[in-house]
């Protein structure tokens, strides 16, 4: 139990339990991006979760408060105070999205502390459990004017932490990447996921330097994790827009390459994004109701993820098991 504060004033009681630094025990994780401080349908029921103890972590995957900066900071104030009922008790890890780009993402640097020495918060590893996360900023593809140097400085650390990850596999097996801009995405939109060569992918513009799709799968990295469209959306194993089951009956038990799960919609004040009529051929289940998502990483072989749904009072509307026997380079 603690509480901050100094001659002044002290904030009210928080209680938090400390993590176990082996990888013997089994993490529970709620995910989500894109959250404001207006219209953030997903933060009731998330503030009565964290402090029930259902999480060990919390991941926000990028958008904050819309926008961190706006009048003066005071939006990004409040957001901070909406999101001290679940910070307060677990920790809540966090990776840059496009609201936060103002004054070369300068709040979002200011207002969280996350590990590592990179000194910006923009990325940093950390284990949990049986998993290595890794969390990244997709926004230094695009906005070049604050300089390309972030990217490569990025990408050699990712190649760099990457590297150590694998080392380590015998004792922390999953590698878990977040970042805020997705790969692949089905939405009605003009957004850089609906396009075939997208930066994220592919990497920078014409160059197509430092993609971050063949890192991640030549490395083996098991699941990423996504924003931005403020939507659900669950793909099937993937790699270079092919489908990589590890078989028709199970597609997720030893797959051939990542999954990939796209979820932006804890909501905010741009609402819903819709989805083409169309889906892409490796896209497994989508869906525009409000929610959040769900990890338990039981063990070394066994991964459970679910998505609930606010719209319908919290009913898990999807869920999935990755099975692996190995973890490593895919076939």
């Amino acid at each position: 139990m603690y509480h901050v504060g100094s001659a002044v004033a002290w904030s009210d009681l928080f209680f938090f339990t400390a993590l176990r630094s082996d990888a013997s025990w089994s993490p529970r994780v709620a995910l989500f991006g894109d959250m404001g401080n207006e219209n953030a349908q997903s933060l009731p029921r998330l503030q009565s979760e964290a402090q029930q103890g259902m999480y060990d972590a919390v991941l926000h995957v990028g958008d904050f408060a819309y926008d961190m900066n706006t009048d003066d900071g005071l939006v990004g104030d409040e957001f901070m105070r909406q999101i001290e009922a679940v910070a307060a008790y677990v920790p809540y890890m966090t990776c840059v999205g496009n609201h936060e780009n103002a004054y070369n993402f300068s709040h979002y640097k200011a207002r969280f502390s996350m590990p590592g020495d990179d000194g910006a918060n923009m990325f940093y590893s950390f284990d949990l459990g049986p998993a290595h996360f890794i969390s990244l900023s997709t926004e230094y593809y695009f906005f070049l004017e604050y300089g390309m140097q972030q990217i490569r400085t990025q990408y050699e650390w990712l190649q760099r932490d990457l590297e150590m990850a694998n080392q380590n596999r015998a004792e922390r097996p999953w590698i878990v990447t977040f970042g805020h801009r997705p790969m692949y995405c089905s939405n009605d939109n003009s957004d850089d996921c609906t396009h075939r060569q997208s930066i994220t992918r592919v990497g920078v513009p014409y160059l197509h330097l430092y993609g971050l799709e063949k890192l991640f799968y030549d490395s083996g990295v098991d699941l990423e994790l996504w924003a931005h469209e403020h939507s659900y959306e669950r793909f099937w194993p993937v790699y270079n827009e092919e489908t990589r089951n590890g078989s028709t009956a199970s597609p997720y038990t030893n797959p051939r390459g990542p999954v990939h799960i796209v979820t932006g919609s804890a909501g905010c004040r741009e609402g819903r994004a819709s989805f083409r009529n169309e889906s892409l051929p490796f896209s497994a289940f989508r869906s525009n109701e409000y929610g959040y998502t769900r990890i338990n990483i039981f063990n070394s072989s066994h991964l459970y993820l679910e998505q609930v749904s606010d719209d319908q009072g919290g009913k898990v509307i999807d869920h999935m098991w990755i099975v692996k026997d190995t973890h490593g380079a895919y076939p």
